[in-house]
């Protein structure tokens, strides 16, 4: 079976979440291995002892794995999963972070057999990208998200779980497509809504925003280089809610327009109750 202790991992993307990921794991693992397309990225997980040894190619360190893990944005994850045969012959576990699943599962099982992949995705981060921002507590206490596939041997499992012991979070383990129809409503739409808040406040009011505006479209600051893949690759999904979402907004506007006060403080009662069970 896989011991994480005698293991050696290399990481592919080396921003906020494989960055946060690489300080947890450092000390767990026989050696860690960076790897990433930025020279300034590279040169500053070497010099802070982030990683062991770290390259721009990944032909250069996947010779001698036991697990690589895919942290890079949806695109760039479906990529590397094409050219991961042209990289190694050597079989090893195959573990990615990406927000969205379907695809990436569906990519990865038209991997040669050598390869063992399982699909994972922690439910945690920050709008400030990049190594720099980098937490080594970032996954503590988190939710992440297994989607093993028929072909996922009970030692790639054993090996995400190893993983996500090592650094706090919570395992869960859930099909592709229900994940992708989850993180829709719970991810990519809230993204979506701050987006359209902070482009729907006029620039002049910059002076009157306060701690409720700020968390509330905080969101709007993720770079849309990571978003657009994901929601490019879970459309169907998110499409469906925002329809919901503008059901609600259009029951609240009719309230509001009527002058129906009463059927107004019942939907916004009923958004409070159910906000209050999903943060208790």
């Amino acid at each position: 079976m896989f011991n994480l202790a005698e293991s050696k991992i290399a990481i592919i993307g080396l921003g906020l979440m494989g960055g946060s990921l690489a300080l947890g794991l450092r000390g767990k693992c026989a050696a860690l291995y960076g790897i990433d397309p930025h020279r300034a990225t590279l040169e500053l997980a070497l010099s802070q002892n982030i990683v062991d040894r770290a390259d721009s190619d990944p032909a250069n360190l996947l010779l001698e794995v036991d697990l690589v893990i895919l942290s890079a944005p949806v695109p760039a994850i479906l990529t590397l999963l094409e050219k991961l045969p042209t990289y190694t012959p050597n079989p090893c576990i195959v573990m990615d972070l990406g927000s969205t699943k379907k695809l990436i599962v569906e990519s990865m099982s038209r991997l040669p057999e050598r390869f063992d992949p399982i699909g994972g995705h922690p439910i945690c981060g920050k709008e400030k990208l990049s190594l720099a921002n980098a937490e080594r507590t970032l996954y503590y206490a988190a939710p992440f998200l297994l989607t093993p596939m028929e072909r996922t041997s009970p030692r790639a499992l054993s090996a995400a779980h190893q993983i996500i012991e090592a650094i706090g979070a919570k395992a869960t383990t859930l099909d592709a497509t229900d994940h992708d129809h989850i993180l829709a409503s719970t991810s990519h739409l809230p993204f979506l809504l701050s987006s359209a808040l902070a482009l729907a406040t006029p620039e002049d009011v910059a002076s009157f925003i306060g701690p409720g505006f700020k968390s509330t479209s905080r969101l709007a600051g993720t770079s849309s280089s990571m978003m657009l893949g994901v929601l490019q690759s879970n459309r169907e999904n998110v499409l469906n809610t925002i329809s919901e979402l503008q059901q609600q907004l259009a029951e609240i506007k009719i309230a509001l327009a009527s002058e129906d006060f009463s059927k107004l403080e019942t939907i916004l009662n009923e958004a409070q109750n159910k906000y209050q069970k999903f943060t208790t």
